[in-house]
């Protein structure tokens, strides 16, 4: 699966720490079939905070702004939405970047973390559970992500994300009760963890191919609809410095409606988009 030897003690108990993680979190969000878990305002918090943790932290702040730079926020806008992406509990900036930079380098071969060529279930959710030889270890994740690693609060991150969840689970509680932590805290990580795990998975499996690329990539709408543009991923690995992903006008693409409004507020500058021949150079072809 990967040209690394062998897994340290270290990534051998994070793999077991996630299994035993995504367990309890998964039982924790059927509490919400409970009738005393059920009520409209806790379903609207766990929208609100779906969208500032998965759509501003994930997609726009992780994923397109630093792990691409597609581009450049203001510097403490930036800090904020990674804030924002550590509370979506997948990992710290510098290993989330350090494994999706990875995941480019090798997509869907030998040496991708979560590669859909070693199966479908492995891309969506085994990768993060079983031994993986191709999950960046420390060596690693400086080398595929020093610009962050170079910068104190990206590594003081590191060891903070998780205690940030507990402090949002404190708040949520202290403001709506158990329905609120049930729906804010549970409910809206499994929602958000597949709508990530799809891009993986269904996004390198189901889906048409405008582009051609060297990997599995596919543009899937009703992912693109769940992962705020994410699931237009062939347009993606076409032109991963790209921040827009739906390159079409009916590729609906959120993500890349608030890098508008933050470059039009002076926000975010930099923004880069794939210029008509650099499209024409990977043939187009009918979806």
């Amino acid at each position: 699966m990967s040209s690394q030897p062998f897994l340290t003690n270290a990534e051998r108990a994070r793999a077991t720490i996630n299994r035993l993680g995504l367990v309890a979190i998964h039982i924790g969000a059927l509490a919400a079939f409970l009738p005393a878990m059920f009520e409209w305002s806790a379903v609207l918090v766990a929208f609100a905070v779906l969208y500032v943790t998965g759509g501003l932290g994930i997609a726009l702040c992780y994923h397109r702004a630093l792990t691409h730079r597609a581009l450049r926020l203001r510097k403490p806008l930036e800090y904020t939405l990674a804030i924002f992406g550590a509370l979506a509990l997948q990992g710290d900036p510098i290993r989330w970047v350090g494994t999706h930079r990875k995941h480019h380098a090798h997509s869907d071969v030998e040496g991708d973390p979560h590669g859909r060529n070693v199966g479908f279930r492995w891309a969506h959710i085994r990768w993060l559970y079983r031994p993986n030889t191709a999950m960046p270890q420390a060596g690693e994740l400086r080398r595929y992500a020093p610009d962050l690693h170079a910068q104190p609060f990206y590594r003081a991150l590191q060891y903070s994300h998780g205690a940030l969840q507990l402090v949002l689970g404190l708040a949520l509680f202290a403001t709506g009760g158990w329905s609120w932590v049930v729906w804010g805290i549970f409910v809206r990580l499994v929602v958000s963890y597949h709508a990530t795990w799809l891009v993986n998975s269904a996004a390198h499996h189901v889906g048409y191919r405008t582009y051609r690329t060297h990997d599995l990539s596919t543009n899937c709408w009703w992912v693109a609809l769940i992962s705020w543009g994410e699931g237009w991923h062939n347009n993606h690995h076409a032109f991963p410095y790209s921040a827009r992903h739906g390159l079409r006008w009916f590729e609906f693409d959120p993500t890349w409606w608030n890098v508008r409004l933050l470059a039009f507020v002076r926000l975010a500058d930099r923004v880069k988009l794939p210029p008509p021949k650099a499209r024409a150079a990977v043939a187009p072809q009918s979806p």
